[in-house]
C-alpha cells in the first residue's frame, strides 16, 4: 500500500518505506498551492502527500474545484508550488529555474489533452515524430520509435494522413503517441476522453493500458469519468484540496472496481455515469 495523505510520507521513513524507497519514482511531498492574497486565499491544494511508482496507471478524482487540475499543473511544471516538494527520482523540481525546468519539461513529461493540440499541416506520423525530429534525433532512431508507436496504437493505416482528415478518437491516440515517443518519464492526461464519443473514448482508455503494459509507461489521468477510472490501476481522491481516499485495483475485475469507484463518488457529490458499461 502506498501511503497518501498530509505530512510523515517524505519526512520520517519508516522500514517498510525504505525497503519501498527504490520503486517511488514521483514523489509528492506535503504540497500546497495557495492562489489570492492575505485578505483571500484559496487553497487549491492542501498539504498532499502520495507517491508514484514506475509503471502504475493512476487516476486523480473529485468534484469541480476540489484541486485536481492543480495538482496535474504542479506536476507537469505549468504551475509553481507554494509550500512542499515534487522529486521525479532524484531530481526536485521546486528546486530547478525556470530554464531547467523547460529542460525537464522537454525531456521527461508527455501530454494528452482533451482538445489534442495536433498541427494540421503535419501528417499523423510528423506529428507523433515532432519532439524527436526536433531534438535532432538520428533518422533511425526516429523511424524505429515512430515504427513501434504506430503499430501499438493501431494507427499505421493512417500514417500519412493529416489530422483534419481522421476521427477525433484517432487524433487523441496520435496524441498518446507523441506523448510517449520520447518514452517520458511520466505520462500526464487531463480529461482526455472528455471530446470523445463512448466507443472512442473506450478504445483510447484500451490504448493507455496497452502503454502501460507494452512500454511499462508510467501514468497519471485526471477525470471526472468513473468510467474512465475504472481503467487505473490506483485512484486517488480529492475533496477540497486533500486526498481524502484511495482506492487499489489489485486483481479485482473492472467492473467490480467501477462500482467501487461509484460508492466513493456517492460521498462527494462527483459523476455517477457508468453508461458505457
Amino acid at each position: 500500500m502506498i501511503l497518501v495523505g498530509a505530512g510523515g510520507l517524505c519526512r520520517g521513513q519508516t522500514a517498510e518505506r525504505s525497503e519501498r524507497k527504490m520503486n517511488d519514482y514521483i514523489r509528492i511531498c506535503e504540497v500546497e498551492k495557495y492562489y489570492g492574497n492575505a485578505a483571500n486565499v484559496t487553497k487549491a491544494v492542501d498539504r498532499v502527500s502520495f507517491t508514484v511508482e514506475k509503471g502504475e496507471f493512476v487516476g486523480v478524482m473529485g468534484p469541480s474545484g476540489s484541486g485536481k487540475t492543480t495538482l496535474l499543473n504542479l506536476l507537469a511544471t505549468i504551475d509553481r508550488v507554494t509550500a512542499g516538494h515534487i522529486y521525479y527520482e532524484d531530481t526536485d523540481i521546486t528546486e530547478l529555474s525556470e530554464d531547467a525546468l523547460s529542460e525537464f519539461r522537454k525531456d521527461n513529461l508527455g501530454f494528452v489533452f482533451q482538445d489534442y493540440n495536433l498541427l494540421d499541416t503535419l501528417t499523423i506520423e510528423e506529428n507523433i515524430v515532432l519532439a524527436l525530429t526536433l531534438q535532432e534525433k538520428p533518422k533511425k532512431e526516429i523511424l524505429t520509435a515512430c515504427a513501434q508507436i504506430l503499430k501499438l496504437l493501431q494507427i499505421e493505416d493512417i500514417r500519412d494522413q493529416f489530422p483534419y482528415q481522421v476521427s477525433g478518437g484517432q487524433k487523441q491516440r496520435c496524441a498518446c503517441g507523441r506523448a510517449m515517443v520520447n518514452q517520458p518519464k511520466l505520462l500526464l492526461a487531463d480529461e482526455p476522453t472528455g471530446a470523445l464519443d463512448s466507443r472512442s473514448a473506450q478504445i483510447l482508455l484500451e490504448t493507455f493500458t496497452d502503454l502501460n503494459r507494452e512500454m511499462q509507461a508510467t501514468i497519471l489521468m485526471v477525470t471526472h469519468d468513473a468510467f474512465s477510472a475504472s481503467y487505473c490501476g490506483r485512484i486517488l481522491f480529492l475533496q477540497d484540496g486533500k486526498i481524502f481516499h484511495e482506492l487499489v485495483r489489485g486483481t479485482k475485475s473492472r467492473k467490480v472496481f467501477l462500482q467501487e469507484i461509484l460508492d466513493v463518488l456517492s460521498l462527494t457529490g462527483g459523476v455517477l455515469s457508468d453508461e458505457r458499461g
